[in-house]
Parts: structure tokens; C-alpha cells; sequence
């Protein structure tokens, strides 16, 4: 099948228009890609007539010109008549929002509509699903613009079983600056599943990062899922759902998904050296991560900080990971001292993580990190900066970026996520350096590469 039509459509046609209810999800739907992307949309609904001055089409087959992307939200029961249409139409493909197949028990009427399709070689997402989320492009959520939060575009690609998921996710990834490829929810995914997405963002020359929310798969699936992403040159970052019996009968009645063995399969991804993100936070702190350094490390972390007590709360968070914090020779010490400004040369404490106190300057940074960042005894360089400090100035991630560069040493920062600090964020994000907004989300990150498997 051509996914092409699904993910860069010219022209669009959005069937369950209503010419009463405003608030209709193909209404939603219609009024966003009208108003607000470069994609040319006809409103679809049999009884006809003019919706907002644009003509209402009773059917596909009465549009003019080319549909490559078709989003169908009328009722379960005239979902199949519809998706005829667009196959007789020759649409590229469609998007299914209307619920009511197998999550509510009509498996038939969803194996109908999987056997249209697959006769037809014609491509579609969902039923029971959001959709499609292209940065800048278009979406087919059904949701207000005015409530969806938009990440930028970027370079994670985020497939998701759930469109409530997919959405907070969105949030989360525009909290940390991280921006999307492409997301698609994929809900009973009765024709296009993960393992066929995968395939796509694989070849995608715009995705570095693969992530994906999993409630189940079907029979021999995610063994097919695991092989296929074990082989690939991107990081795959996944979480899982439905890990207990009480969560495994969630994701049965959302949709109708079988959740399987989660223990095998958490088991299974390790051994491929595929990332499994526990949580929504792993997820956002591993793609982050890996989008910026799609590569593995042992784990042998230099940890650079101000503050004593940030020092201290970021080894212990290493140690729980399985991070190494290790002794710095007397060599790299000596190193650090002698790029020190004379105020804290005797005050520092030049141990692992590396404590420049209060009162060092930007220079400071600058002498730590050149030296660790040739320091044979780690592979990561973990930063704990607080921009309280009166000798630190709103150029320290620039300049810290800029020495980062010729080592190449992975850096990772952690800095407030508040606006008075954006500037000094901006510095690294401009060139490349992942900042997290906690001690722990940094950690986090270092611990995505040393899951991740050789690149």
C-alpha cells in the first residue's frame, strides 16, 4: 500500500459534515484544515446543500478534483457505504474516526470494512481513532484548534493506540521543546498497525526517533514488531500499557486490543536493545534524548553542578538507574583545577560529580566541561545548572555547547523550565544539547542511550 496519500495529502475530503451541529467531530475536522493548513478540503453529507458558503457534496464521486486523504466520521453502520465511495472515487487513503466496531463488540462490522480495504489495496487509519498529526501540515483530530496543544515540527515520530495518549503527549513534548515528525493514533487499527507504521517512519528521511504508545498486539505480532525494530538505524522508544490484569482489561475495553504477556515483552525489547519507557515522563526524557544522540554508551556519567545537594540527589538517581558515577584520576583533576578562576580553585570540590559552587563563573563551566569531555573515565557529561548563581550569565549554554562540539562527548543539562531562564536554555537547544526541566528527567536521558542499542 501507498502511505504517501495519508501523510502528505494536496487535497482532502471530510465526510459527516453537519449543516446543523457545529460541534460535529467532521465539522471540528473540516473547519480546522479550512481555516488553518494548505490543504484543499471538500465537506461531504448525503443530504447536500452549503455549509459556510462552500458547496456540500452528497457523496465522493460528486467531488471535481482528486481526493488523496478521505476522514470519515458518520455513524459505524455508514462507514462501510462511504469507505466504497472513496474506493470507487480512487482516493489515497483515509482516516476512520466513527467508533462503534470492535471496542464495542461489532468485530463483524470491522472485519468488513479490514476486507474492503485490503481487496481494494486501500489504505486507512483507525476505525475509533484521532488520526493523523503532520507539524504545520494538517491533523484530523477532532478537536478545537484553539484547545490542541501543537508541538513544532521535529524529529520523533509518535504512533499511538490512543488518541487521549497521543494529545498529552503533545503536551508534554511542547513543555520540553520537542518536536514531531509525524503522529498518528491509530485506535482498533483494524488495517495499518504499528508494525506497518514502523516500516514508514523507518524510511522517513524527517523522523530520527520512533516512539510508540502499545496496548496489545495481535498473535505473533510483537515478536514480528521487536525483529523489525531491532534491525532498524533509528532508536525505537516504546510504552507499554496493560502490564497488570487490572490494565489488561482496560486496554480490552478501549480497543478491544489483547494486552499479552507484559513481562515476555518488556524481556524481549531488552534483549534487542529496544528503549521501554515506563511512563509518559521516560517517553518524553527518552525521545528527547535520543533525537540528539542516536547512539549507546556504557553509562559513566560526569556530573557537573553548583550545588552540593544537586550533586548528591543526581548520583543517588544514577545509582538507581544503573549508572555509573566513577573517581576522576588525579590527571583530569589536576586538569579542572588549572582551568579555574582563582576565586574557587581551593573551594571546589573537583570528586565526581564536580562541585564549582556559588561562585563560579561561565569560565568555570567552560574548564569542566573541556576536561571531562576528554576524560577517558566517562562517556556523559551530566550538567546541574542553577542560573541563580551571579557569576553565571544568559550565554553559558552557547558557549557551554560551543566546547561540548569538540569533544563530542554526549552532554546532557538540566536548567528550570521557566521563562526568565529561556535564553540560557535556548543556547543549548540551538546547538543541540537536550535540556531537562529536573535533575531526575536529565538522568533519564543519559539512561536512554545506554539502553539504546549500537546505532
Amino acid at each position: 500500500m501507498n502511505f504517501a496519500p495519508l501523510f502528505k495529502p494536496g487535497s482532502m475530503a471530510v465526510a459527516g459534515v453537519s449543516l446543523s451541529n457545529d460541534r460535529h467531530p467532521a465539522n471540528v475536522i473540516y473547519n480546522k484544515i479550512h481555516l488553518r493548513y494548505p490543504v484543499k478540503v471538500y465537506p461531504v453529507n448525503p443530504k447536500g446543500g452549503i455549509f459556510k458558503r462552500d458547496r456540500v457534496y452528497r457523496g465522493m464521486e460528486e467531488i471535481p478534483g482528486p481526493i488523496d486523504l478521505a476522514v470519515i466520521a458518520v455513524r459505524a453502520d455508514l462507514v462501510p457505504e462511504t469507505l466504497g465511495q472513496c474506493i470507487r472515487k480512487g482516493a489515497g487513503g483515509a482516516v476512520i474516526i466513527s467508533g462503534g466496531f470492535a471496542e464495542s463488540g461489532r468485530r463483524d462490522l470491522q472485519e468488513r470494512i479490514a476486507a474492503m480495504a485490503r481487496e481494494a489495496d486501500f489504505p486507512f487509519i483507525g476505525p475509533n481513532c484521532l488520526g493523523i498529526y503532520a507539524p504545520g501540515k494538517f491533523d484530523t483530530f477532532f478537536l478545537p484548534g484553539e484547545r490542541l496543544v501543537r508541538p513544532n515540527p521535529g524529529s520523533v515520530g509518535f504512533v499511538s493506540q490512543s488518541g487521549g495518549v497521543l494529545v498529552d503527549q503533545m503536551v508534554k513534548f511542547t513543555e520540553q521543546g520537542l518536536g514531531l515528525s509525524l503522529a498518528v493514533s491509530i485506535g482498533n487499527k483494524a488495517l495499518i498497525r504499528e508494525i506497518d507504521l514502523l516500516r514508514y517512519l523507518a524510511e522517513d528521511s524527517a523522523t530520527k526517533v520512533i516512539a510508540f504508545y502499545v496496548e496489545g498486539f495481535g498473535r505473533n505480532e510483537g515478536r514480528a514488531f521487536v525483529e523489525l525494530a531491532a534491525g532498524l538505524s533509528k532508536p525505537v522508544v516504546v510504552l507499554k500499557a496493560g502490564k497488570t490484569a487490572e490494565g489488561s482489561r482496560a486496554v480490552s475495553s478501549h480497543t478491544a486490543a489483547l494486552a499479552g504477556d507484559y513481562k515476555v515483552f518488556a524481556d524481549v525489547l531488552a534483549q534487542h536493545g529496544i528503549v521501554e519507557a515506563r511512563n509518559e515522563f521516560e517517553l518524553t526524557c527518552f525521545c528527547e534524548s535520543l533525537s540528539h544522540y542516536p547512539r549507546t554508551i556504557d553509562g559513566k556519567v560526569g556530573v557537573i553542578t553548583v550545588s552540593g545537594g544537586h550533586g548528591a540527589l543526581a548520583t543517588d538517581i544514577c545509582a538507581d538507574l544503573g549508572l555509573q558515577v566513577p573517581r576522576l584520576s588525579e590527571a583530569v583533576k589536576a586538569e579542572i583545577r588549572a582551568g579555574l578562576s582563582a576565586n574557587i580553585r581551593d573551594i571546589a570540590s573537583l570528586e565526581n560529580p564536580v562541585d564549582l559552587t556559588g561562585s563560579s563563573t561561565d569560565e568555570d563551566f567552560e574548564a569542566a566541561v573541556s576536561a571531562l569531555g576528554r576524560a577517558s573515565e566517562v562517556d556523559c557529561l551530566l550538567l546541574l545548572l542553577l542560573p541563580y548563581s551571579p557569576g553565571i550569565s544568559s550565554d553559558l549554554g552557547a558557549r557551554l555547547s560551543y566546547v561540548h562540539q569538540q569533544t563530542g562527548k554526549p552532554l546532557v543539562a538540566y536548567v528550570p523550565h521557566v521563562e526568565k531562564y529561556r535564553i540560557l536554555i535556548e543556547g543549548f537547544e540551538l546547538n543541540n544539547v537536550p535540556v531537562a526541566a529536573s535533575i531526575d528527567g536529565a538522568a533519564f536521558m543519559v539512561e536512554a542511550m545506554r539502553r539504546c542499542r549500537p546505532c
